[in-house]
């Protein structure tokens, strides 16, 4: 088992080589062309700015290599070099055209983009064999050490594989997670007991971290002589909140009177973001009926000529805080698919309220490759344009579905839903109804606007991929 500090060792030299050479060789060349009279030290200029700007921003240490494939840091760095550049172009008196010396500084931001959703992906993969992880051993109660231990086993898209357990108390565990040591469950009145059984535990299983679930049994005199001691030994300590898909952006540590204190800010419902998120949803909305109107045409001859009935299907469907509206769709299915449902009840092959099945047998032979391509979901741009949707949002569900949700489900329609959303590019029907809930959630709970334009970015790959669309 590759540890988190062994990730594979081209990372590094492939991200500044990447970074020094996609900035140097292009400003070296329209330098160059533009007949600047020293295009080599303008060229490494620009290199030793990029890398510097990346180094100092902590781009090549080992903890951040690999670990986002984000389009936006990179960009804000990016932004960065060209504020340093435009005050070297100054004291220097350099004389290239603006914006060939913009142009010139573009393809260093391409390549790192390029470069970090290399190094993800080759990390995600490794990741998924067991490989440059994080050895963790969970400390706490019996019930939420099982907690934090199944949360971190459902998923493979984080650094943590726990490999021990030091419950505190006699409670019974059931993840199978070997016991590595256990704790008194009363406030122990020898404290160097925990530190030494935890010790002993870390090294015994060779952890690379200790992460505490806090309770009632661990208090905060117990938690900070465990961290002395882990911090003497030089090992690393961190502490569950007990918070579940919150984003880190969300999240602020302050201190009061000597408390450590979380602060956790509410999700972003009004201002700025607000305003660009609608402005985006209006204006791209109606671009994409206008470029799109040709396309529109082929595709309803297409359904008219494949299957009787019309080329459009309305259904009523739940909106933002509860009010229905309808939404339309190219027609997949044959004209009485509704009326069929009842009888393909016993073939559901959701786990949850959804109805879907992979062979559906309502489905024409035009719906199929409409559904695959996700062309059908084409005319929900008029209702992004009426205000019922958003480009971006939850998946919009039906009324008997709504009319079975428990109060945490309903949470969901807090927001608008959307044409595209975290649960289309994660795998769509291919979910389960536990993973699309928790998504929707993870959406309404984080949302920003650089979200949605980060979750627009990856809908194109996941409808070139087409996995679970059906």
């Amino acid at each position: 088992m590759r540890r988190l500090g062994d990730k594979a060792r081209w990372y590094r030299p492939a991200a500044m080589a990447a970074d020094f050479f996609g900035a140097a060789v292009p400003v070296g060349l329209v330098f160059d062309a533009a007949q600047q009279v020293r295009p080599v030290y303008c060229a490494l200029a620009a290199a030793v700015a990029w890398t510097g700007i990346q180094a100092l921003r902590r781009r090549y240490a080992t903890r951040a290599l690999g670990e986002s494939r984000g389009v936006l840091p990179v960009l804000h760095d990016w932004l960065i070099l060209i504020g340093v550049l435009a005050v070297a172009r100054v004291v220097t008196e350099e004389d290239t055209p603006r914006l060939s010396a913009l142009g010139a500084l573009l393809p260093a931001l391409l390549i790192t983009v390029a470069c970090h959703k290399l190094t993800y992906r080759h990390l995600s993969a490794a990741r998924r064999e067991a490989q440059a992880v994080s050895r963790v051993l969970v400390i706490g109660e019996p019930d939420a050490a099982e907690d934090v231990i199944a949360h971190l086993a459902a998923r493979t898209d984080h650094p943590y594989v726990v490999v021990g357990v030091v419950p505190v108390g006699t409670g019974p565990l059931a993840s199978g997670v070997p016991v590595a040591a256990r704790l008194d469950a009363d406030a122990p009145e020898a404290p160097g007991i925990d530190s030494a059984a935890v010790l002993g535990a870390v090294l015994s299983h060779h952890a690379d971290l200790v992460l505490v679930a806090p309770g009632v049994r661990i208090t905060g005199e117990r938690l900070r002589r465990i961290a002395w001691a882990l911090h003497d030994a030089g090992l690393e300590l961190a502490v569950f909140p007990g918070l579940v898909e919150v984003s880190v952006k969300r999240l602020e540590t302050l201190s009061a009177g000597g408390l450590a204190v979380l602060r956790v800010a509410p999700p972003v419902s009004r201002g700025v973001q607000t305003l660009l998120k609608s402005a985006l949803d209006r204006v791209g909305a109606a671009a994409g009926l206008l470029l799109l109107s040709p396309l529109f045409l082929g595709l309803v001859l297409a359904i008219r000529f494949g299957s009787r009935g019309p080329a459009f299907y309305r259904q009523r469907r739940i909106g933002r805080d509860g009010v229905p509206f309808v939404m339309w769709k190219f027609r997949t299915m044959v004209v009485d698919a509704d009326a069929r449902k009842a009888e393909l009840a016993g073939a559901n092959e959701n786990d949850g309220l959804m109805f879907k099945m992979r062979r559906d047998p309502r489905v024409t032979r035009v719906g199929r490759l409409l559904r695959r391509t996700s062309l059908d979901e084409l005319p929900q741009l008029v209702n992004v344009l009426i205000g019922d949707m958003s480009l971006v949002g939850p998946r919009p569900p039906l009324p008997d579905e709504v009319a079975q949700y428990d109060e945490v489900e309903l949470r969901r329609l807090t927001v608008r839903p959307g044409m595209t959303g975290l649960w289309q590019i994660s795998g769509r029907s291919d979910l389960s109804w536990d993973e699309t809930i928790q998504l929707d959630l993870q959406y309404v709970d984080n949302w920003s606007f650089t979200s949605d334009v980060d979750v627009m970015g990856r809908t194109l790959r996941a409808v070139v991929d087409g996995r679970g669309a059906y």
